[in-house]
């Protein structure tokens, strides 16, 4: 099986969001609970939607070079897989909190595991997969 170099640079991209997007929703979590005494549920949907958005950003046009005008359904589905990822890691992170007695950020970065497991399968098998044939070396 021949691994193509594109689809490997493909996948360093994507991580390299996820790192980005991690740090942008940690940061705005961590602000809005330490600087400004927010509880974690509303501070989870705020940090989580604004990277959420800046995902949507850089892996469509940068990971995936889209430079077209993206599709209602292409959001669509982004917005669906990471409905699922935040649904995923707000079940963690509250578990963790609240369950497992850890501190917020100490929940949030367990939640984020989570997070990226679902959002990255759910990407590359089902929102960017049309016009980039993943997997089939293009």
């Amino acid at each position: 099986m021949k691994i193509d170099s594109r689809e490997i640079k493909r996948v360093f991209k994507f991580a390299a969001i996820g790192v980005l997007n991690t740090g942008i929703d940690i940061a705005i979590f961590a602000a809005l609970v330490y600087a400004l005494s927010w509880s974690s549920l509303p501070a989870q949907c705020v940090s989580y939607f604004l990277a959420f958005l800046n995902s949507y950003w850089w892996n469509r046009r940068w990971t995936f070079g889209m430079r077209e005008r993206g599709s209602a359904r292409e959001l669509l589905k982004f917005g669906v897989v990471n409905a699922l990822s935040f649904l995923c890691a707000t079940g963690v992170l509250l578990a963790a909190e609240k369950g497992l007695d850890l501190s917020p950020i100490l929940a949030k970065l367990v939640s984020v595991a989570a997070s990226l497991a679902v959002n990255y399968v759910g990407s590359k098998l089902w929102v960017f997969r049309q016009g980039t044939e993943l997997g089939r070396g293009n």
